[in-house]
């Protein structure tokens, strides 16, 4: 009780009362703030790790880890839908990022302003992937209040620079004020394991062009020696003003606010009805029916019974990802191992080593969501799993990949770059599109103030320039 009771202090007196945002449509969207500048940590790391559950809740219906409960449901069958409270969340959090960096930079504190460029990296990357071109170099300006778009391309090679500034800035030697431990909800204020997560994220932005010739294993490989080298170097939160968010789903459908129903693509890829063996997490996230196993919902059509009587799964109230102090993951160890088999395997001249970093992924899963050693070994060892070197494919690595980042924001990216290639899967029923979702509808809290800017598109399977 302390640790919540402690937390909830912090955030009422750092993140409630927050500066003006760049969508305070009845004031001056920009003023400079006034909140210390741990405050302001307080604040952004939490909003950050916060803002990755908004773009994963926003999309788990896309990737089928999830399904409406409801048949025909905008979310299920590719219908627009309105992202305002998400768009509004990203660019609050990189307003107060926006801040703590001008603040960091004008008092010499290195340290505040590395890892503000490095949450402002993150955040900026959630919008790109999520809408493409959006504001970014006239958004936090005292200049305009409708300010115009910065074109994807440009923003994605803005989310790298920062990165590499964010890096450079927290390998200075000094800094005029120190990153607050209680107050850094996500590294404690460690300058070193910033400096990790920035790797591991430029590793996970550099290989969302895999499509493109411009995709560089090198480069990937290059972050990832400087990234992670076990699960105790995650991005996470695990602190929480009431609790993990996730936790909060599964107990809205446990009081039959009906969400968080499993969808059957993703049942049917753990339960061993698609690839032949069980999967040990399964039990760790999904309820059992009342026939005592794991049935999942089809997308677009709606609850199998009546939602209340366990006739299918949902996320367990007391899951690894949803019970009160989850971790909120925003980036995790076993995420770049999976990143180094990919790589290695395009680059086509370390297979052993693509192999080992594929079977690594999913025991550093497994490992962090205490899987037994017995049902790790028998699951990894299985001829299923355990292929060898020279049977290793692509899909191989991101269906293993897919499951080790269950509720992940990234999963989505991984789906678009992949064309979706995951057995099993297939356009929900009563699927708007004729091909699968590729993008979002901008929200109309944008196009309603700012719709002059507003780039024009062709409909949500357009595809975005890393997707072609």
């Amino acid at each position: 009780m302390m640790k919540k009771f402690s937390l909830y202090i912090l955030l009422a007196a750092f993140i409630f009362p927050s500066c003006k945002k760049y969508l305070d449509v009845n004031e001056n969207p920009n003023s400079p703030t006034t909140a210390p500048i741990n405050g302001l940590l307080g604040q952004v790391t939490y909003q950050s790790a916060l803002d990755e559950y908004r773009i994963a809740y926003l999309t788990t219906n896309y990737v089928q880890y999830f399904a409406s409960p409801n048949p025909a449901s905008a979310s299920d069958i590719y219908e627009s839908i309105d992202a305002s409270g998400t768009w509004t969340s990203l660019y609050n959090t990189m307003t107060d990022i926006y801040d703590m960096q001008q603040l960091g930079a004008n008092s010499g504190s290195s340290e505040h302003e590395g890892v503000a460029k490095i949450l402002m990296a993150l955040n900026l990357k959630f919008v790109h992937d999520i809408w493409g071109d959006a504001p970014f170099t006239e958004a936090f300006t005292s200049e305009t209040i409708t300010p115009s778009y910065d074109g994807a391309q440009a923003i994605y090679a803005k989310c790298l620079s920062l990165l590499d500034e964010g890096i450079a800035l927290l390998q200075q030697p000094t800094s005029a004020f120190n990153l607050d431990p209680s107050l850094d909800f996500i590294h404690h204020g460690s300058k070193s394991a910033w400096i990790k997560t920035a790797y591991a994220l430029k590793a996970r932005f550099l290989s969302l062009v895999s499509k493109l010739p411009s995709y560089n294993p090198d480069a990937v490989l290059t972050a990832l020696n400087n990234a992670y080298t076990s699960n105790s170097d995650d991005a996470q939160i695990t602190t929480f003003s009431s609790r993990n968010p996730w936790a909060q789903v599964a107990l809205n459908n446990a009081a039959l606010l009906l969400d968080g129903f499993l969808s059957t693509q993703y049942i049917d890829m753990m339960d061993g009805t698609i690839y032949g063996n069980f999967d040990p997490r399964l039990p760790m996230i999904a309820t059992l029916t009342q026939y005592s196993d794991y049935r999942g919902t089809p997308n677009g059509v709606g609850r199998i019974g009546t939602g209340i009587d366990d006739e299918e799964s949902y996320l367990k109230v007391d899951g690894y990802y949803s019970s009160t102090n989850s971790p909120l993951i925003i980036i995790s160890y076993a995420e770049t191992k999976f990143l180094e088999a990919e790589a290695k395997f395009r680059k086509g001249t370390d297979m052993t080593g693509a192999y080992n970093a594929y079977l690594d992924g999913i025991r550093a899963n497994m490992n962090k969501m205490g899987v037994s050693a017995v049902d790790r070994d028998a699951y990894v060892n299985s001829p299923i799993v355990s292929v060898g070197s020279a049977n290793l494919t692509l899909a191989l690595i991101f269906k293993e990949k897919y499951k080790a980042l269950f509720l992940s924001s990234e999963t989505w990216n991984d789906a678009r770059r992949t064309n979706y290639n995951y057995s099993g899967f297939s356009l929900p029923a009563n699927a708007v599109l004729s091909t699968y979702i590729r993008r979002l509808d901008y929200p109309s809290v944008e196009t309603s103030r700012n719709g002059s800017n507003v780039p024009t598109i062709s409909g949500l399977d357009q595809k975005f320039w890393w997707d072609q």
